[in-house]
């Protein structure tokens, strides 16, 4: 399916059209957590020498898993395999801005992340000072 992820060009985000293949035939919760991982796996793709000689990149470099919210947490969130803090804030701003437009990880404008530790889940918010300073740690807040 055609959609939009944010890479960094120059100091902001911008978003660029990719197709993700989320693995098929799943459905509900199932099938959202393996979009959010297609989604992931888009943001860990090398940029076409096109966009790279447009300045774009990805702070992405490592291989992340996804999985859906644990007993407890907020419904409409996800676990990372990282904690997201621990993720590099550029990273950390990619995910949350792709995540943020897409609608089945956004809850009221804010996507809820977690990771595989027993902390509890964040709420992440992408706004325009998040897409100017994605370098900048982004602010958090209780779900």
């Amino acid at each position: 399916m055609p959609t939009r992820v944010y890479l960094v060009c120059a100091s902001g985000l911008e978003p660029v059209s990719r197709t993700v293949r989320p693995e098929g035939g799943a459905s509900g919760a199932q099938a959202r957590v393996e979009t959010a991982q297609a989604l992931l796996d888009a943001l860990r793709e090398r940029p076409s020498e096109r966009e790279r000689q447009a300045g774009f990149t990805t702070y992405l470099d490592e291989p992340l898993k996804v999985a859906a919210g644990r007993s407890g947490d907020p419904e409409g969130s996800l676990r990372l395999s990282r904690q997201p803090e621990d993720l590099p804030p550029a990273a950390l701003a990619q995910i949350v801005c792709t995540y943020g437009e897409w609608g089945a990880a956004s809850v009221r404008g804010s996507v809820l992340l977690g990771g595989p530790g027993d902390y509890p889940v964040r709420r992440y918010v992408c706004d325009a000072s998040v897409k100017a300073r994605p370098e900048s740690p982004l602010p958090t807040r209780a779900p």
